[in-house]
């Protein structure tokens, strides 16, 4: 086993219902991979599953490597863009397909 695995985590910004707090985002792992294209795999296609769906829920997919806070790869239900992290800036960058 690797001593890197990375992490592909799903959270959904639940639709608000009058009269109740808000709770804030849920999060949902989906998955601890040794390869970080595997985990990116499994994200990008619940990311894209969820686009085709016509549901107004927000959503966003991350992929991390375990125990880091900055994100290696990054989709949102409303984009059709993915960012990924630029190593050398710490910035998320878009994804040029």
């Amino acid at each position: 086993m690797s001593d890197t695995l990375f992490t592909a985590t799903e959270f959904r910004e639940p639709m608000p219902t009058p009269g109740r707090p808000y709770r804030g985002p849920e999060e949902m792992l989906l998955g601890t991979y040794e390869s970080e294209k595997d985990a990116i795999d499994v994200a990008r296609a619940r990311w894209r599953d969820h686009r085709e769906t016509s549901s107004n829920e927000v959503a966003w997919w991350l992929v991390r490597r375990q125990g880091e806070n900055l994100a290696r790869w990054i989709a949102e239900s409303r984009s059709d863009v993915e960012r990924v992290l630029d190593l050398t800036t710490n910035e998320l960058v878009e994804v040029n397909r």
